[in-house]
């Protein structure tokens, strides 16, 4: 049985050490075969360097580390002819504080992989960019052509999200190393990757022949796990988990879909995030493994930075196809900077009058309910939010009709924790919807519920039971005078969604929640 390769980024490392492989070597070759300059962007921890570290060994020649794989027959030929690689890993330079400290940073990291290993004949400058082309030079004159590879190229960038002048400094030092590819005619393959992609570090104007495979559907499934994958390559893993949580095989993989895939970068591909289903299998336990792997403080200071308060505003949401090409970071919109980062995904695509629309969405339960675990305790400040959405989600299992004095105590309880200066200017009812459900997702861990849409409109939550259905619309009043006008606007709403689920052999119970906004709370 393989081992799993939690945190291992390096091909040769995986191949030698017997570690599990998901095969990716045919779209690879497919890469290397039809193009020469490629941009990818994909959120971190999604394989983008391990994809270059399997393309560097491609290159090499490294015929060993390929046998029973796609590509094994490719590699052979190349053997008898291999590149010069320089694959520059950016998130790996250390700590940097300003322009000077990179461009150290990056001339150090030349020296140590390349120039030492190699014995190349490069004299060491201040100018970082000088030391790559010297560098690119040396290697074509041993190899007589040079494959490039740059992994998380924007990473002194998005490290800065929430400080636009020191990103743009950092921006202004990576325009001047990466513009000396401009006309580099040594390197015969390129391929670079990165969260997100901003033309004014140079390297898009400079490679105008840069072919970005990031929306693209032939390479939707390049990094990233398929259900395929996931049956074919992890079906020695099925056994513990089926057992721990009681669950046959199809329920597992229901299950596992339900909670890690979802990811979509073209509308049409779904994969997982290989760190989410490897820690899975690891733990066997429905964990945030992806979400946690690392501290989602520059979110929060980026949502109140942007005056982000509604978890629901992403949900659903309608873009243009052309939404993340804006590429530079001050103008990047929120959902444009979510989508490239993997909070949000490509939900659906579809033409109207020749026009793409896509429409946006959470990709998963993973990270629904640690967005929503995010809002609960950063942005709306509330604590012990988890015993609050336990209790309110006891108070909709044992709710019969007519009885809803339960759930507006719970949910009323917890807006008063939410401090008087951290409620949002603007509320509405979706704010209040909002809120609901992320105590149900975030507090209690429910994820058994959903939005209904008919011919009606949307019911605002769904929440199926074995022997009952409730359903429960959510009302905005700006004061006590408006609330008698919005509850009978809801009851007449969630009568009619209600005539959806008639025909089931189920008891109905229908809810209407009043929010009074003057009075921050559900009225009865």
């Amino acid at each position: 049985m393989q081992k799993l390769p939690i945190g291992i980024q390096h091909f040769e490392d995986i191949r030698l050490e017997n570690y599990l492989y998901v095969d990716k070597t045919k779209q690879i070759l497919n890469l290397i075969e039809n193009g020469k300059c490629y941009f990818l962007s994909r959120p971190r921890r999604f394989g983008k360097s391990l994809t270059l570290s399997t393309l560097e060994s491609m290159f090499q020649g490294k015929v060993e580390l390929f046998k029973g794989l796609y590509a094994e027959e490719w590699v052979k030929e190349k053997a008898k002819n291999p590149s010069g690689v320089i694959k520059l890993d950016m998130s790996v330079l250390g700590s940097y504080e300003n322009k000077k400290e990179l461009n150290r940073s990056i001339i150090n990291y030349f020296v140590r992989y390349y120039i030492k290993k190699y014995k190349l004949d490069v004299v060491v400058q201040d100018n970082p960019g000088d030391v790559f082309l010297d560098v690119i030079n040396e290697l074509y004159e041993q190899f007589g052509h040079v494959v490039l590879l740059i992994d998380e190229y924007d990473k002194p960038i998005t490290d800065n999200i929430n400080n636009l002048e020191k990103a743009n400094e950092m921006r202004e030092s990576l325009r001047s190393f990466y513009g000396v590819l401009k006309g580099c005619s040594q390197v015969k393959f390129i391929m670079i990757t990165g969260v997100s992609k901003f033309s004014k570090t140079g390297i898009f104007s400079s490679l105008n022949n840069l072919d970005d495979i990031s929306m693209s559907e032939e390479y939707g499934d390049i990094v990233g796990y398929t259900q395929q994958e996931l049956k074919d390559n992890f079906v020695d893993w099925f056994e513990k988990p089926m057992k721990k949580h009681s669950l046959n095989r199809e329920e597992l993989l229901a299950t596992i879909e339900e909670y890690y895939d979802g990811f979509s970068f073209d509308g049409i591909v779904r994969v997982y995030n290989p760190f989410s289903i490897l820690n899975f299998f690891s733990d066997q336990e429905f964990n945030n493994y992806w979400y946690t792997s690392s501290t989602p403080s520059f979110l929060v200071s980026y949502f109140k930075q942007h005056q982000i308060n509604n978890f629901e505003q992403f949900r659903h949401l309608e873009v243009s196809s052309d939404f993340a090409d804006e590429h530079e970071i001050e103008k990047a919109s929120p959902e444009s900077f979510l989508f490239q980062a993997g909070y949000l995904t490509i939900e659906k695509k579809e033409r109207k009058n020749k026009v793409v629309f896509l429409t946006l969405d959470y990709p998963n339960e993973e990270v629904k309910q640690s967005m929503s675990r995010l809002f609960l305790k950063d942005i709306y400040k509330i604590d012990r939010y988890i015993p609050l959405g336990d209790n309110l989600w006891e108070a909709i299992k044992s709710l019969n009709e007519g009885n809803i004095e339960k759930i507006v105590e719970m949910f009323n309880n917890a807006l008063t924790k939410i401090p008087y200066s951290d409620f949002p200017k603007n509320q509405n009812e979706y704010w209040y919807r909002s809120l609901f459900v992320m105590l149900l997702r975030g507090g209690a861990g429910v994820t058994s519920f959903q939005e209904s849409y008919t011919s009606e409109g949307r019911s605002d939550l769904i929440i199926p039971f074995d022997d009952k259905i409730i359903i429960i619309e959510f009302k905005f009043a700006k004061s006590s005078k408006g609330v008698p006008k919005a509850r009978t606007e809801g009851e007449e709403q969630v009568k009619q969604y209600a005539k959806t689920y008639e025909n089931e052999a189920k008891k109905i119970i229908t809810v209407v929640l009043v929010a009074d906004n003057r009075k921050r709370k559900v009225v009865m």
